[in-house]
């Protein structure tokens, strides 16, 4: 602490009980140094990572350290590096890091070590942000469950016993348990929503184009994948997605408008509507509990303000599954095809990239325009539904959290599952619909105390709007309270 500084009042955790915003004002203010932020963090990782395998490819504490004390160093001769300045982060490892270890949880990449940043994570250095690791994920972000045989199974941040979700496991455990302030992650089939519904944080998809995806070798297709914040209040939410926000020349779909802000007036206004889409909820299988889950989650929207009404999405499941089907193929499988090519790599990836791939190669141009047309009739009748509400809810995931042993349910409520992704069918229209969605945690208030959460979906580029409506639910469900220890 510094002794020349008013002392700030430490919530009974230290300084890792802080919030993201609340450690950047105290950092400013030189009420808590980089250094023993920094410290408190890698104690923090070193009491309970071991349990849960979060945090992959940790920095040396000496290095650490030594860059926390420059940041310090930078603090007293007035230089403040910007919005994340002093704060510890760890970036997915699905994202390059400059002269850090990137696996994408593959033996294929298991010493690689990229010469440069992706996008965002240059935007977190310019921001202030310390690197201190990378969170573990599923193979190459595939499945929404983070095992991998690089680094092993990431844990539920509230039961070992279970799946923290994916592919963004890893940043959901280690923000739920507050080895780090708050975490990126990635978003294509719910990698955002299911593991912060189930760590028991909030996971903020952003609008297509509001965080570009660069490096890259293709920049108009690959639309569906999007990076964004995980966090455990709504606030740290936005302080995240506005540095990692922002347009880019180099990428041509990127949105021009600047980023939200990390300033969240607080109120919703009156008599905002969400709408709830039942129909297409319960076309889905459903795991016991998920339901009265949901409902749960749309009753404390009630309580802070909102409008609760039923609403039709008016497009049938298998419509929209045969859609993304074709999308997953195509992304996926033109990704990593010149690793597919080499017999050497193909032996070593999973069997769902393999399937994946597979698809691919058996689908024509046309198939490719239907799909989009597909796609286009759904995106119309969101903006049809958004002239009558405000957002739009799902459950966030169809299963409760699952033992960590096994790589995906087979079946949910005796429906039998016939890909390894069909149990998150339940994420797949916001995805292909571009538009902003944030997973609102409901806590561990499912069966045996699992916890799950709640999709609200925003209108096209609204993310603002979105965070605003989230920090409403926040303030009367106070999710942090019921975080794990």
């Amino acid at each position: 602490m510094n002794p020349n500084s008013p002392q700030t009042s430490l919530p009974s955790g230290g300084i890792i009980g802080l919030d993201a915003t609340q450690l950047v004002a105290a950092i400013r203010a030189r009420q808590v140094s980089c250094r023993e932020v920094i410290e408190a963090h890698l104690d923090r990782i070193a009491q309970v990572n071991e349990r849960v395998n979060a945090i992959v490819s940790l920095r040396s504490r000496e290095y650490l350290l030594a860059d926390a004390d420059a940041a310090d160093a930078d603090l007293i001769r007035g230089h403040w590096r910007g919005p994340m300045h002093g704060l510890p982060h760890a970036v997915k490892d699905l994202a390059p890091t400059r002269g850090l270890r990137t696996t994408f949880g593959s033996p294929i990449f298991a010493e690689h070590v990229p010469q440069e940043d992706a996008l965002f994570v240059e935007r977190l250095r310019k921001a202030g942000a310390i690197l201190i690791g990378k969170t573990n994920v599923s193979e190459f972000g595939l499945g929404s469950h983070s095992y991998n045989p690089v680094w092993g199974t990431t844990l539920n941040a509230y039961d070992t016993a279970l799946s923290a979700g994916g592919s963004s496991g890893g940043a959901a455990v280690a923000t739920a348990l507050r080895m780090v302030p708050m975490a990126d992650g990635s978003d294509f089939a719910g990698s955002l929503r299911n593991p912060a519904g189930w760590n028991g944080i909030f996971g903020f998809r952003p609008s297509a184009g509001r965080v570009p995806s660069l490096p890259g070798p293709e920049a108009y297709l690959q639309q569906l994948a999007t990076d964004g914040p995980m966090a455990r209040t709504v606030a740290d939410l936005a302080l995240l997605l506005s540095v990692m926000s922002g347009p880019d020349p180099r990428a041509p779909l990127s949105l021009a408008e600047p980023g939200p802000t990390a300033d969240l007036p607080a109120g919703i206004g009156e008599g905002t509507r969400i709408g709830w889409l039942g129909d297409f909820v319960h076309a889905l299988p459903l795991e016991a509990g998920i339901l009265p889950l949901s409902l749960t989650g749309l009753s404390t929207l009630g309580t802070a303000g909102c409008r609760v009404e039923e609403a039709s999405l008016g497009m049938s499941r298998d419509e929209i599954w045969a859609c993304w089907l074709v999308w997953r193929h195509v992304l996926v499988g033109s990704r990593y095809r010149p690793l597919y090519d080499d017999p050497e790599k193909r032996a070593l990836m999973k069997p769902e990239l393999i399937w994946e791939i597979e698809g691919g190669l058996s689908l024509s141009a046309d198939d490719l325009y239907r799909a989009s047309a597909t796609r286009t009739r759904l995106y119309q009748r969101f903006l049809s539904l958004f002239a009558d509400f405000d957002a739009l809810a799902l459950p966030s995931a169809q299963v409760f959290p699952f033992a960590h042993g096994l790589s995906w349910p087979r079946t949910i409520a005796g429906t039998t599952m016939d890909t390894y992704h069909r149990w998150m069918e339940v994420v797949v229209p916001a995805t292909l619909s571009g538009c902003p969605t944030i997973c609102l945690p409901l806590g561990a208030w499912g069966p045996d105390g699992r916890s799950s959460g709640l999709q609200l979906i925003g209108r096209p580029g609204q993310d603002q709007a979105l965070l605003r409506l989230a920090r409403a639910f926040e303030a009367v469900s106070r999710p942090t309270e019921r975080l794990p220890a």
